[in-house]
């Protein structure tokens, strides 16, 4: 097989959640242009459209199907309509997520599980999902966070443990999957990138944070986007359970 045949993910067909925005919007994009399918699910339905468009525009089909992956059921009529519409999933980027910056003393504990139900659990709902319609095998990428390696100055105890929780998550997936059903597991720990997140952040806090990298800036989309179409490919056919980290470097100060 060729790199250019490593790289490519013609005939594919690939599942984003948190696509109505941001990261979610870059990974849909580059799957398309990667040559893949793309349905696409978060809960606003009309940004969904929008996203949705953005792949038809480089060429390949899209579906749209609004979703709130806290919720089982949900997950299970987004992978089902996705096999309906394209006979197949082959890729899962389980990207949905919230982030909150509530001090520990002051969080509570509906707060706490909305995030876990969210960023964690529903992780989980679509992984069960999607591997149950991974037939011949297939890539799940689950979106972390730097902060589930390290800290950044806020209080985000739920954030962070819904993060760290997915890396768990990641590793026994992998060593459940992969041989028997040919599922790759892995997961992307972003540093900080353009996203609705860190537009909430206080000014001053991103110069911070890139000043804090060792590389000096913070991530352009595609960069994230880019990690993602390697591992949903065969180029990163022999790796499953990896943290990948894409964060500049801020883990390692």
């Amino acid at each position: 097989m060729s790199i250019n045949e490593l790289f490519s993910l013609e005939g594919k067909v690939a599942i984003v959640t948190g696509a109505s925005a941001g990261l979610g919007v870059a990974c849909a994009k580059g799957l398309a242009e990667a040559g893949a399918d793309v349905v696409v699910a978060a809960r606003r339905a009309e940004a969904l459209r929008e996203t949705a468009a953005l792949v038809e525009a480089r060429g390949r089909r899209a579906l749209a199907v609004p979703t709130d992956v806290s919720d089982p059921d949900a997950c299970a009529a987004l992978v089902a309509a996705a096999v309906a519409e394209f006979g197949r999933v082959d890729v899962l980027v389980n990207n949905a997520g919230v982030g909150t910056a509530v001090p520990a003393l002051k969080e509570t504990p509906d707060q706490f599980r909305q995030v876990i139900d969210l960023n964690l659990n529903g992780c989980y709902w679509m992984a069960q999902e999607a591997a149950r319609a991974m037939t011949d095998g297939g890539s799940i990428i689950n979106i972390s966070s730097v902060l589930a390696l390290t800290t950044a100055g806020l209080p985000q105890a739920a954030y962070t443990a819904s993060k760290a929780g997915l890396l768990g998550l990641t590793r026994d997936l992998a060593q459940q999957w992969s041989r028997r059903k040919d599922i790759r597991v892995n997961a992307i720990c972003p540093g900080f990138f353009p996203s609705e997140m860190t537009e909430q952040y206080q000014d001053g806090y991103l110069d911070g944070m890139t000043e804090r990298a060792p590389m000096g800036r913070g991530g352009k989309p595609e960069e994230l986007a880019a990690t993602v179409v390697f591992l949903a490919g065969a180029g990163a056919g022999y790796i499953t359970g990896a943290t990948v980290v894409v964060d500049g470097g801020i883990a390692i100060t």
